[in-house]
Protein backbone atom coordinates (compact mmCIF):
# COMPACT_ATOMS: atom_id res chain seq x y z
CA UNK A 1 0.00 0.00 0.00
CA UNK A 2 1.62 3.51 -1.00
CA UNK A 3 2.58 5.86 2.09
CA UNK A 4 0.19 8.58 2.63
CA UNK A 5 1.35 12.18 2.81
CA UNK A 6 -0.48 15.27 3.59
CA UNK A 7 1.78 17.95 2.19
CA UNK A 8 1.21 21.70 2.86
CA UNK A 9 2.40 24.44 1.16
CA UNK A 10 0.93 27.97 -0.51
CA UNK A 11 3.66 27.50 -3.30
CA UNK A 12 1.69 26.67 -6.10
CA UNK A 13 4.44 26.20 -8.69
CA UNK A 14 6.71 24.69 -6.25
CA UNK A 15 3.73 22.11 -4.68
CA UNK A 16 2.89 21.31 -8.01
CA UNK A 17 5.88 19.78 -8.96
CA UNK A 18 6.75 17.96 -5.64
CA UNK A 19 3.13 16.66 -5.80
CA UNK A 20 3.47 15.25 -8.85
CA UNK A 21 6.52 13.80 -8.70
CA UNK A 22 5.90 12.45 -5.67
CA UNK A 23 2.91 10.53 -6.75
CA UNK A 24 4.89 9.20 -9.93
CA UNK A 25 7.02 7.99 -7.26
CA UNK A 26 3.47 5.92 -5.79
CA UNK A 27 3.32 8.00 -3.11
CA UNK A 28 -0.56 8.86 -2.20
CA UNK A 29 -0.38 12.86 -1.85
CA UNK A 30 -2.88 15.35 -0.56
CA UNK A 31 -2.07 18.57 -1.18
CA UNK A 32 -3.50 21.93 1.05
CA UNK A 33 -2.35 25.11 0.42
CA UNK A 34 -4.16 26.95 2.93
CA UNK A 35 -2.93 26.33 6.89
CA UNK A 36 -6.71 26.61 8.30
CA UNK A 37 -7.84 23.82 6.27
CA UNK A 38 -4.98 21.65 7.04
CA UNK A 39 -6.21 19.97 10.52
CA UNK A 40 -9.65 19.11 9.08
CA UNK A 41 -7.37 17.01 5.87
CA UNK A 42 -5.32 15.51 8.71
CA UNK A 43 -8.52 13.71 10.17
CA UNK A 44 -10.01 12.51 7.02
CA UNK A 45 -6.89 11.73 4.99
CA UNK A 46 -4.88 9.67 7.88
CA UNK A 47 -1.95 10.19 6.52
CA UNK A 48 1.57 8.10 7.41
CA UNK A 49 3.63 11.16 7.32
CA UNK A 50 3.18 15.20 7.29
CA UNK A 51 5.00 17.55 5.10
CA UNK A 52 4.25 20.95 6.30
CA UNK A 53 5.68 24.31 5.03
CA UNK A 54 6.09 26.81 7.83
CA UNK A 55 4.85 30.52 6.07
CA UNK A 56 1.70 29.96 5.19
CA UNK A 57 -1.93 31.66 5.09
CA UNK A 58 -4.66 31.48 8.01
CA UNK A 59 -2.12 28.97 10.00
CA UNK A 60 1.31 28.42 10.24
CA UNK A 61 2.95 24.99 9.78
CA UNK A 62 4.06 25.06 13.68
CA UNK A 63 0.20 26.00 14.42
CA UNK A 64 -1.02 23.02 12.30
CA UNK A 65 2.14 20.79 13.71
CA UNK A 66 0.40 21.98 17.32
CA UNK A 67 -2.75 20.91 16.78
CA UNK A 68 -1.75 17.73 15.03
CA UNK A 69 -0.16 16.78 17.97
CA UNK A 70 -3.35 17.43 20.25
CA UNK A 71 -4.72 14.44 18.64
CA UNK A 72 -1.90 12.26 17.45
CA UNK A 73 1.56 11.59 19.23
CA UNK A 74 3.44 9.48 16.86
CA UNK A 75 2.88 10.37 13.11
CA UNK A 76 5.97 11.99 11.88
CA UNK A 77 6.45 15.75 11.13
CA UNK A 78 8.61 16.79 8.10
CA UNK A 79 9.04 20.76 8.24
CA UNK A 80 10.00 22.57 4.91
CA UNK A 81 10.98 26.43 5.54
CA UNK A 82 12.88 29.12 3.77
CA UNK A 83 13.61 29.85 7.35
CA UNK A 84 17.54 29.61 8.72
CA UNK A 85 16.95 30.80 12.09
CA UNK A 86 18.54 28.17 15.02
CA UNK A 87 15.45 29.36 17.01
CA UNK A 88 12.83 28.19 14.32
CA UNK A 89 14.76 25.08 14.06
CA UNK A 90 14.19 24.59 17.68
CA UNK A 91 10.70 26.01 17.81
CA UNK A 92 9.84 22.91 15.26
CA UNK A 93 11.23 20.32 17.17
CA UNK A 94 9.48 21.43 20.70
CA UNK A 95 6.17 21.42 19.00
CA UNK A 96 7.21 17.72 17.71
CA UNK A 97 8.48 17.92 14.25
CA UNK A 98 10.95 14.85 13.24
CA UNK A 99 12.96 16.76 10.99
CA UNK A 100 13.44 19.44 8.56
CA UNK A 101 14.29 20.64 5.31
CA UNK A 102 15.43 23.66 4.06
CA UNK A 103 14.18 25.02 0.52
CA UNK A 104 15.62 25.11 -2.12
CA UNK A 105 15.71 21.34 -1.75
CA UNK A 106 15.81 17.89 -4.32
CA UNK A 107 13.09 15.55 -4.43
CA UNK A 108 15.81 12.73 -3.74
CA UNK A 109 16.68 14.50 -0.38
CA UNK A 110 13.15 14.75 0.52
CA UNK A 111 12.31 11.02 -0.17
CA UNK A 112 15.30 10.09 1.93
CA UNK A 113 14.42 12.27 4.65
CA UNK A 114 10.74 10.59 4.17
CA UNK A 115 12.04 7.29 4.61
CA UNK A 116 14.00 8.46 7.21
CA UNK A 117 11.02 9.34 9.87
CA UNK A 118 8.74 6.19 8.78
CA UNK A 119 11.89 4.15 9.52
CA UNK A 120 12.34 5.89 12.88
CA UNK A 121 8.81 6.05 13.74
CA UNK A 122 8.64 1.98 12.93
CA UNK A 123 6.70 2.85 10.18
CA UNK A 124 6.30 1.39 6.21
CA UNK A 125 9.97 2.21 4.64
CA UNK A 126 9.43 4.16 1.10
CA UNK A 127 12.18 1.71 -0.35
CA UNK A 128 10.09 -1.37 0.53
CA UNK A 129 9.44 -2.79 -3.08
CA UNK A 130 11.64 -3.96 -5.34
CA UNK A 131 10.19 -1.90 -8.94
CA UNK A 132 11.13 -3.71 -11.85
CA UNK A 133 10.30 -1.91 -15.28
CA UNK A 134 11.08 -3.45 -18.84
CA UNK A 135 12.99 -1.15 -20.89
CA UNK A 136 13.59 -3.05 -24.14
CA UNK A 137 16.38 -5.33 -23.93
CA UNK A 138 16.99 -3.72 -20.41
CA UNK A 139 15.71 -4.87 -17.19
CA UNK A 140 15.73 -1.65 -14.79
CA UNK A 141 15.44 -2.62 -11.02
CA UNK A 142 14.57 0.63 -9.65
CA UNK A 143 15.05 -0.30 -5.91
CA UNK A 144 18.31 -2.30 -6.39
CA UNK A 145 19.69 0.93 -9.00
CA UNK A 146 20.80 -1.58 -11.21
CA UNK A 147 20.14 -1.88 -15.58
CA UNK A 148 20.37 -5.31 -16.46
CA UNK A 149 20.92 -6.69 -20.11
CA UNK A 150 21.85 -10.13 -21.49
CA UNK A 151 22.60 -11.23 -17.74
CA UNK A 152 24.73 -8.11 -17.16
CA UNK A 153 24.04 -5.81 -14.74
CA UNK A 154 25.28 -2.20 -14.25
CA UNK A 155 25.24 -0.35 -11.37
CA UNK A 156 23.72 2.97 -11.28
CA UNK A 157 24.44 5.68 -8.93
CA UNK A 158 21.15 7.11 -6.98
CA UNK A 159 21.03 10.16 -9.48
CA UNK A 160 21.57 8.34 -12.59
CA UNK A 161 18.43 6.24 -10.86
CA UNK A 162 16.24 9.18 -9.94
CA UNK A 163 16.81 10.47 -13.42
CA UNK A 164 16.17 7.53 -15.53
CA UNK A 165 13.22 6.57 -12.79
CA UNK A 166 11.85 10.45 -14.62
CA UNK A 167 12.15 9.83 -17.85
CA UNK A 168 10.70 6.70 -17.70
CA UNK A 169 7.63 8.73 -16.04
CA UNK A 170 7.53 10.69 -18.73
CA UNK A 171 8.05 8.74 -21.73
CA UNK A 172 6.74 9.76 -24.90
CA UNK A 173 6.33 13.44 -23.49
CA UNK A 174 8.72 16.29 -22.97
CA UNK A 175 10.14 16.80 -19.54
CA UNK A 176 11.38 20.15 -19.24
CA UNK A 177 15.20 20.72 -17.91
CA UNK A 178 14.42 23.23 -15.75
CA UNK A 179 12.23 20.94 -13.91
CA UNK A 180 14.75 17.96 -13.67
CA UNK A 181 17.28 20.59 -12.34
CA UNK A 182 15.40 21.58 -9.74
CA UNK A 183 13.89 17.93 -8.84
CA UNK A 184 16.80 15.95 -8.76
CA UNK A 185 19.50 18.98 -7.66
CA UNK A 186 17.51 21.31 -5.98
CA UNK A 187 18.08 24.44 -8.15
CA UNK A 188 19.11 24.90 -11.97
CA UNK A 189 22.12 26.68 -11.71
CA UNK A 190 24.88 26.53 -14.53
CA UNK A 191 26.96 24.27 -12.30
CA UNK A 192 24.32 21.83 -11.91
CA UNK A 193 23.06 22.17 -15.44
CA UNK A 194 26.46 20.79 -16.75
CA UNK A 195 26.40 18.03 -14.30
CA UNK A 196 22.96 17.28 -15.73
CA UNK A 197 24.18 17.51 -19.36
CA UNK A 198 26.96 14.73 -17.97
CA UNK A 199 24.18 12.46 -16.59
CA UNK A 200 22.25 12.35 -19.70
CA UNK A 201 25.66 11.50 -21.61
CA UNK A 202 26.55 8.33 -19.03
CA UNK A 203 22.38 7.15 -19.18
CA UNK A 204 22.49 7.26 -23.35
CA UNK A 205 26.19 5.09 -23.10
CA UNK A 206 24.15 2.64 -21.16
CA UNK A 207 21.58 2.37 -23.19
CA UNK A 208 23.28 2.25 -26.75
CA UNK A 209 22.92 -1.56 -26.43
CA UNK A 210 19.07 -1.29 -27.41
CA UNK A 211 19.20 1.12 -30.28
CA UNK A 212 15.09 1.42 -30.03
CA UNK A 213 15.80 3.21 -26.17
CA UNK A 214 16.64 6.87 -27.11
CA UNK A 215 16.83 10.34 -24.67
CA UNK A 216 16.58 13.25 -27.40
CA UNK A 217 17.17 16.40 -26.45
CA UNK A 218 14.44 19.07 -27.61
CA UNK A 219 16.61 21.93 -27.69
CA UNK A 220 15.62 24.99 -25.07
CA UNK A 221 13.23 22.51 -23.72
CA UNK A 222 14.10 19.65 -22.13
CA UNK A 223 13.87 15.62 -23.06
CA UNK A 224 12.03 12.92 -24.55
CA UNK A 225 12.75 9.44 -23.75
CA UNK A 226 11.74 7.12 -26.90
CA UNK A 227 10.72 3.54 -26.50
CA UNK A 228 9.97 2.84 -30.51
Amino acid sequence: MAVKILYVEDEMFLGKIVKESLQARHFNVHMESDGAKALDAFKQFQPDVCILDVMLPNKDGFEIAEAIRSINRQVPILFVTAKTQTSDVVKGFELGGNDYIRKPFSIEELIVRIDNVLRLNGEKSVNGSNEIIMLGKFTFFTNRQVLQVHGDEKKLSYRECELLKLLVENKDGIIDRKDILNLLWGNDSFFNSRNLDVYITKLRSYLKEDPNLEIITVKGIGYRFIIS
